[in-house]
């Protein structure tokens, strides 16, 4: 057996009774003292779909764990539900739930001195809080999705949780009436799993298979399937020979295999949050990453898949149509995958991907033939000007006008914008302003999947911009655009605009300006006071006193 320093502390002195007596109490008998003890990161709860499967796949994990010759030991990690919590004060948790993932799986596995851990996580910030965790401690790790829900239906259309969203836009506008309402919401989210389009819980796990942190084609399977109970013991298998072997995690996060997973997110048309995300993994990693390095990504990788939330189909179909692996051949195949990446299995990229073949088949229609993408550049633009000097992130895939200029309407909140949404006061042509919703304003980076998702059902979605130093939603599109930085609280100028000032958009020129002159722009800055903060005490207070720019990955360490 490879360094195995908990196991070796153990077994070695008369003072070391005391852990054998306490570890006997929770099934350890003679043997098992010289084993490697293994973490099973459990983000079981019923709080959400997302991770309702997941003790199913932790028991599985650690009886394969057991069958490999190591001794689990299982605890449990949060979770908040986004989508429930959508809309509300509550969303505020959202991204703080990052770091406390993140803190706990830390605290321990690093506590108990385990020689490694196979995290299983299942909503939005499971897999960021849990890589954070894991390129911190660089320990043996792998991670396991719980999977992804499977559509609903209603009158021959595949749903997700965002038609409940636009549907609520569409009541609004008077195209749909409180029956159909109804029905939308009772067929859109069917069963267990994490919500079906390429939105953030399935863009991250398939950029954790891209990075070569879970295992072949186990990023897009769904929740209920057999395949993913089997696969979690794979996992759990595989881990094992990682600690054998002393495969550890910055052995993998590395600047190139991060890169390949950048590549694979913008293949794919992914979630906005991957930037803010993989700048944190980063950040844990020690590998150097900024907000630029997304956008040179972007100009060289097509968007392949036709994925909701702009596209037709759901995470489900991209599985059966070749998974994550078809589309890392395709990119491996075109110089755009760093193919000598190391994988937690031990394998290459270039290795594990050697059976797929080049191109996608001819018998399905999400993933597109090379020559036929769907857009020729991938769809998260980094857009900079002097309403976001440090960068911003524009999500510029299913639009029909890629830059807009018209007059500001600003709100200081979510719940005041979505109060004119609905009331139909947002007109074709504006450019909607929601501020003081970024990491130490809102506090917590709101998504704002509310105010989009009505804007789009109402008819809206390509006529109306909108900009927030707050985050979009994985099922977000438009012309939308997030992550302003720096935010209002801490003097961005996106806190100086007016009602009524020009605003121009250009995701053609990665543009952002307020058209408004300098000596105006000072002027404001000038008379422009820090708002009170809106906790004093608790976690929120914490988080907003530790929290860092979004361009930086709203980092708190």
């Amino acid at each position: 057996m490879s360094d195995n320093k908990r196991s070796q502390a153990i077994t070695q002195g008369a003072h070391r009774t005391p852990n054998r007596a306490m570890l006997r109490a929770v099934g350890f008998s003679d043997g098992d003292f010289n084993k490697p003890i293994v973490g099973v990161a459990n983000g079981y709860s019923t709080i959400t779909p997302c991770n309702k499967g997941l003790n199913d796949l932790s028991l599985k994990a650690e009886s394969a764990l057991r069958g490999a010759g190591a001794m689990p030991q299982m605890f449990g990690t949060i979770t908040v539900s986004d989508g429930i919590s959508m809309g509300t004060e509550g969303m505020k948790y959202s991204l703080v739930s990052r770091e406390v993932i993140a803190d706990s799986i830390e605290t321990c596995v690093q506590a108990e001195s385990m020689d490694g851990v196979i995290a299983i996580g299942g909503c939005d910030k499971n897999m960021p809080g849990a890589m954070i965790a894991i390129a911190r401690m660089n320990v043996p790790a792998i991670f396991v999705y719980g999977g992804t829900i499977k559509p609903g239906h209603y009158k021959g259309q595949d749903l997700t949780i965002v038609s409940a969203f636009e549907a609520v836009g569409q009541h609004s506008a008077h195209k749909i009436d409180d029956a159909e309402l109804l029905q939308v919401e009772r067929h859109a989210c069917p069963g267990a799993g994490s919500c079906g389009g390429m939105f953030t819980a399935n863009t991250m796990s398939s950029a954790f298979e891209a990075m070569g942190m879970s295992l072949p084609f186990s990023s897009t399977m769904s929740a209920e399937d057999d395949e993913k109970i089997t696969s979690a013991g794979e996992s759990a298998q595989v881990l094992v020979n990682a600690i054998k072997k002393q495969i550890l995690p910055r052995d993998i996060i590395t600047r190139n295999s991060i890169e390949n997973a950048i590549a694979v997110i913008m293949a794919v048309g992914g979630s906005t949050n991957a930037v803010l995300h993989f700048l944190a993994i980063a950040h844990a990693a020690d590998v150097k990453l900024s907000i630029d390095d997304f956008e040179v990504i972007r100009a060289k990788v097509p968007v392949l898949c036709d994925l909701k939330p702009s596209g037709r189909y759901v995470t489900a179909d991209l599985h059966q149509a070749g998974g994550i692996p078809q589309v890392m051949k395709m990119l491996l195949a075109h110089g755009l995958l760093h193919g000598d990446c190391m994988t937690i299995s031990g394998q290459t990229i270039a290795e594990a991907l050697k059976d797929i073949p080049d191109s996608p088949r001819a018998d399905q229609k999400v993933i597109r033939a090379w020559n036929d993408p769907m857009y020729a550049q991938g769809h998260l633009a980094i857009l900079k000007g002097n309403l976001s000097t440090e960068g911003c992130v524009a999500k510029i895939s299913g639009i029909k006008n890629p830059k807009i200029t018209g007059p500001a309407r600003v709100f200081e909140s979510e719940e005041t914008c979505m109060q004119a949404i609905l009331a139909r006061k947002i007109q074709p042509g504006d450019v909607v302003v929601i501020r003081y919703e970024g990491p130490k304003g809102g506090p917590g980076m709101r998504e704002m999947l509310s105010p989009t998702s009505a804007l789009i059902g109402e008819g809206l979605g390509d006529s109306v911009g909108l900009i927030t130093d707050g985050r979009f939603s994985g099922g977000t599109y438009g012309m939308v655009v997030g992550h302003v930085a720096p935010e209002a609280y801490v003097g961005g100028n996106i806190g100086l605009v007016q009602e009524g000032d020009s605003i121009t958009i250009d995701a053609e020129q990665r543009l952002l300006q307020l058209n408004i002159p300098d000596a105006e722009l000072e002027k404001r800055r000038s008379n422009w006071k820090p708002p009170q903060p809106r906790y004093t005490r608790g976690v929120l207070a914490k988080y907003a006193k530790l929290v860092s720019s979004a361009s930086f990955g709203a980092i708190t360490d």
